[in-house]
This record gives structure tokens, sequence and C-alpha cells, in this order.
């Protein structure tokens, strides 16, 4: 156990999440527990403060180990927070039981989490939403720069010119280059890589286990391969880059190894490696920490471990440049997240690739004791790091008294209670009241199962999730709909999907959009169809590692909805460059305005026309690069202007040309 004196405070945060006039959530790890002081001052106004003692109403505290406490700050507010003003806040650290001890302020803590010119971090919270960020597909070895830091980069401009002070809106003249300032950051899966996961990386997360005290964890069915805890996993040979050879052999290992370590035998529609997926509670805590925050690192020695091969210690070399430039990019992305209320929803990776793709996956996975920890112990990590602040109200007292006593004691029965619930939780999806709305679906724990065939694809999401959706969207004028997947994706790569899923290898290729199972993909049109909903969709979309923008139109109707189909992925990845240049020729060349092909998909009622990024090759549609969604939005709801924010900092613009109206 490491040193508790010689531990930052606050390991990671302060992280805004869901902020209104009415209330505001932050989120903090810390080393030790502490009282707060909050102090919220809107520019030109009167200042509130709070001291908050965990436990407190409004202060909630999970304790993990020795040295790492959660804080979720929840406070509700008798007189709305103005809008379109900047409102900077402080928080301050006290002991619990030392009350005459002097207040640790946050520029004592976290001296870079402010932008120059500015004495305390701050938000802006705008009567209707004119601009926001969104991504997702965040992988630390990926080299290439982080969508993040760019929009770091991005907020630090606005600040230094008072951005919120002024609503941009499209004119005759040209648009300013920034944005009015952005409303919320909208993560949509993959913020980290759980199956995914550099030597480098693994590495530095042990260190933080064994720093942080977290308690040892038993492994149900590990123990055939000596590893029936977790202590014993660190010390196992096959630790790092062969953790595939530790699965427990039963009747069918082979489905068992194809649904958690299958990636790597699989093309580049997928993950690429999974030899060091995460298992343990203790890792999947770590990763969060060290992919939000910098304040671990510098205690952390990336040397590689001992019993490395050759082969092993060459791929760590190269996978340790890549996430020390991670980590040197982490202080910019404090910071972003200190200021942006930031919303998240999960997709795959955050648990493990191909996540309850089919019925049969769900059966092998969920069926051996070992898997269905590796997957709960996942979900348990997204609760307390992502889905806690995205809606605090659904996780009640007895659900997070439970996550205390497994957090307490992980790998007991209790824990694997927990698990179970969380497998069959059910409100992970949410709204925001946003001007427009912002509602997130979950398309991952929703499934839609095929009865006839375990092995075909499973829907996005189930009829009676779909039918829930629909009673959100009734009456709305517009709404920003988050789908992680695509719900207008690629028809090249989704009749890719169909025919490998048809032979059942719906694993091979990800086979994974809206149209990849019928009942689905009818119901989710229809909602764009139905009279009562909103006139304006803007669809939000991530997870296909490569950006692009449609507008979508209704055949046969006078009036029909506007949709957009916007998708930037990923923040820190991208799809293989020469296969997608072959795709993305060949998608125009078979699915031209006039091919008859546009008649054979499910989609074929509707008019999807393609923008193209400027800057691009002629007639290249799928934009392909590390960054940043940026979306600003007139009064309406209607997107005037889409683009993607480059990690080398160029702004790719998505245009729509004039003679493009009649394409499908």
């Amino acid at each position: 156990m490491g040193d508790a004196s010689s531990l930052p405070w606050v390991l990671a945060g302060p992280v805004l999440r869901r902020c209104t006039p009415q209330g505001w959530t932050c989120w903090l790890a810390l080393s030790r527990p502490a009282r707060v002081r909050v102090r919220i001052a809107p520019e030109g106004g009167a200042a509130h403060e709070w001291v908050l003692a965990p436990g407190e109403a409004g202060c909630r505290l999970l304790s993990a180990g020795a040295h790492l406490h959660y804080l979720l700050i929840d406070l509700r507010f008798d007189t709305p927070l103005p809008e379109d003003c900047w409102i900077g806040y402080s928080l301050a650290l006290q002991p619990p039981a030392a009350a005459d001890e002097a207040w640790l302020e946050c520029a004592d803590w976290a001296p870079g989490l402010c932008y120059p010119g500015r004495q305390t971090p701050g938000f802006v919270l705008p009567a209707r939403i004119r601009s926001l960020l969104h991504g997702s597909c965040r992988k630390p070895q990926h080299p290439g720069g982080d969508g993040l830091v760019e929009a770091d980069r991005m907020l630090e401009k606005l600040v230094a010119q008072d951005a919120w002070r002024v609503a941009q809106a499209p004119a005759s003249e040209p648009p300013q280059p920034l944005p009015a300032w952005p409303s919320v950051l909208m993560m949509s899966g993959d913020q980290v890589y759980a199956d995914d996961v550099a030597g480098p990386m693994l590495h530095a997360i042990h260190q933080v286990i064994a720093r942080l005290g977290l308690p040892d964890e038993p492994l149900a069915g590990g123990e055939v391969h000596g590893v029936d805890s977790a202590r014993a996993l660190y010390r196992h040979p096959a630790c790092f880059y062969r953790r595939e050879t530790l699965l427990p052999r039963h009747p069918r290992n082979y489905a068992l190894i194809e649904v958690l370590f299958g990636g790597v035998e699989k093309p580049v529609f997928t993950s690429d490696s999974a030899h060091n997926h995460l298992i343990t509670l203790g890792e999947v805590l770590g990763m969060y920490l060290l992919v939000w925050s910098p304040a671990l690192w510098p205690q952390l020695c990336l040397d590689p471990p001992p019993g490395l091969d050759q082969n092993a210690l060459a791929l760590y070399r190269t996978e340790r440049e890549a996430v020390e430039e991670f980590a040197a990019g982490l202080p910019a992305v404090r910071r972003l997240l200190a200021h942006l209320p930031t919303a998240m929803i999960f997709d795959d990776h955050d648990v493990t690739d191909d996540w309850n793709l089919s019925r049969e996956w769900e059966e092998v996975a969920y069926g051996h004791p070992f898997s269905r920890r590796v997957i709960g112990n996942a979900v348990f990590g997204y609760l307390i790091n992502q889905a806690w602040g995205n809606n605090p109200e659904v996780f009640d007292a007895l659900l997070l008294d439970e996550v205390q006593r497994s957090l307490a004691a992980p790998g007991t029965a209790e824990h694997d209670a927990l698990i179970d619930r969380l497998i069959r939780f059910d409100r992970w999806h949410y709204s925001w009241p946003t001007e427009p709305p912002l509602v997130v679906v979950d398309s991952r724990t929703h499934r839609w199962r095929s009865e006839s065939a375990a092995r075909q694809p499973s829907g996005l999401m189930d009829w009676e999730a779909l039918t829930d959706l629909q009673h959100t969207l009734k009456g709305l004028p517009a709404v920003l709909l988050v789908s992680p997947t695509p719900v207008f994706g690629v028809k090249l790569i989704e009749s890719i999907q169909r025919v490998f899923s048809w032979f059942g290898q719906s694993l091979m290729v990800d086979a994974e959009n809206w149209m990849a199972h019928p009942g689905a993909g009818h119901a989710i049109l229809n909602i764009f169809r139905h009279p009562k909903t909103p006139q304006h969709f803007v669809v939000l979309s991530g997870d296909v590692h490569y950006s692009f923008v449609y507008d979508v139109e209704l055949r046969g109707r006078v009036r029909g909805p506007d949709i957009w189909q916007i998708s930037s992925s990923g923040l820190r990845n991208t799809f293989p460059p020469r296969l997608l240049d072959v795709l993305d020729r060949a998608n125009r060349w078979l699915y031209s305005p006039r091919s008859p092909l546009n008649w054979l998909t499910r989609r074929r009622h509707m008019r999807v026309i393609p923008r193209k990024p400027e800057g691009t090759p002629h007639g290249r549609r799928l934009l392909n690069g590390s960054g940043i969604g940026l979306v600003e939005l007139d009064a309406q709801g209607v997107p005037w202007r889409i683009r993607q924010w480059l990690c080398d900092g160029e702004a790719v613009s998505f245009s729509r040309r004039e003679d493009e109206s009649r394409w499908d």
C-alpha cells in the first residue's frame, strides 16, 4: 500500500455533469474523504456557498479502497442560476473531522484548472443550445492526438474572447470561425477501452491499485489457471499480453474465447487487440483515473514489467510512446471537463467488444462466472465513473448502499448479486432538459433478441424501449437524439455485415447497426415517420471510427421531419485509411443516387443525402481523423454549421451542395 501523504488529495475531477438553472452536479475522486465548500458565483450577481460533509444531502460518498473515495455533489437551488452568463465556482477541501483546519482551495490542488485571466473554473448555462461538442472512441495508445485536448484549446480561445456574451448565428456575411460557447460535451461511447488496453497502461493501472490500497478480489472460475484472485492475476506470467490463455476450460470454451478475446482474429471492422482485457474491479477503477486526470501519472513508472518476451517487449515500447503522449495531454482534458457539463453513455468497448451483440453471445458470456465477472466489473465501473452523474436520481440510496458494500468486499456473494442487478438494470438511458432536449438512448442493454437464430444480431433496442422513446419524443418540436451507433450508416458496410450475419458470423464484422434486426430497424424508422414526433431530429452518433453527416428526408410526404445524422468518431481513434478509402468509393458506386440497390434497403422510403467534408479528395464522404465534433444550432434547433475539429487544428466543415438535393 502506498504512502497516503504523497498522494494528491484530488485524484480526478472536478468533472461537471448535469448542470441546469435548477441544479448542479459535479464528480470528484479523492485519496481521502473531505468536507467540501462549494462556492458558485454568477458574473455580476451574488455568490452562494455551501459546506457539505460526506453523506449529507447533496454530497454522496463511495469508498473503494483505503485511498480511493468518490464524491458526487448534487445541489438543488431554490433560486435558479442565471442563463447566458459566466458562472464561476470553486471547490475547497477540508478533512471531515478537522473543522479548525484551513481549507485547501482549487488553486492548491489543481493549479492548472483555470483558463488564463480567470481565478476559478466556471461554466455557462445557455438559454438554448447554440453549439455543442460531441465525440466517441478514445483509445489511449492510438497515436495522433486527442479530440478532448483540441476541445480545450477551443475553450481557451473562447474564454479569451468572452465568447458567451455573443450568440453566434448564421448570417449573410461569413460566420466567425469560433462557435458560441458550447452548452454540453456529449461523449457517446467508448470513453474507455476496457477490452483494448496497452501494456504500459495496464502496468500503470497495477501501480495505481497498489498505491491506493484497493482490496483483493477473489475470481470465481479462474482457479484452474491459478488466478483465483486479483493478486494472483497480477503476478501471473500471462498477465501481460496473454490474458486469453487464462480463460477456464469447459465444454463451450471456444465460444467464451470468441466472446471475450476474439477481437484479434477479426477483420479491421472491430478492435485489434484484447490480450490485456481488464478483468478485476480494481483494474477498471484504475483505468478511469488514468484516462481522465493527470494527478497520478507523475508517481508512476512505465519501465517494462519483468517477464515480457521479445515480441511483447517490442510492442510495449511502441505503445509506451503513445501512452506517454496521451498522458501529457491530460491537464488539458481535466480543465475541459471542469468547464463543460458532460453527458456520457456507454458503447461496447466501455465493457467488452461486441457486448450483447447476439443472444448466443449473452448466453455464453453471462453463463460462466469468470466472464460474467469481467463484464459486471466494467458495468460497475461505468456506474460510478459515468452513469452516476448523468441522472443521479435513478441511483437511489438502496442501490448505492449495495455498491458501497461491494466496493468494500469485492469478489463476495454480495458483489456477484450487485452484478446480477446491474446486468438487469434498465435505466441507463436519460434526458436532459436543454433547449432542444438532449435524449440519450441505451442501445446496449435493451436488445431485441432473435428468437429464431441465436447467432443473428440482436436489435439495438427492443419494442418496449422504442415505444418508451416514442412517448418521450412526442410533442417536442426539436430534439438532440444520441444513438451511440448511427441510425443512418454507410449502406455498403451494413450490407457486408448483413452477408456475414446470414452465414452466422455476425461477431466477425461487428454487425451492430440499426438495420441489422428487422423489428428494431422498422420501429426506429417509424418513430421518425410518426406525425407527433419532432419536426427537427439531430441524431448524434459515434462508434465507427470515422465521421460523416447525412441529411435525411422522407419520401412521399408533403412535409416530413428534418433529420440530420451526425457521426463523430473517434476522439482518439481512426479507421484504417486505405480500407476506408476503398469502402467510401465502393459505397458511392454501388449506392449512387439512382442505383436500384437503394430499394433493397430498409431505408428505401427515405432520401439520404451525404454531405461532403470540405478540403477532402473529390467525392469523399467519410472523414478519417481523430478530433471532436462541433454542431451549431439556430433558434429552431436546426444545425446551420457542422464541423469536425481535427487534432491538427483544422476545422473541417460538412457542406451540402445544392445539386445533391436529389440524392438517395
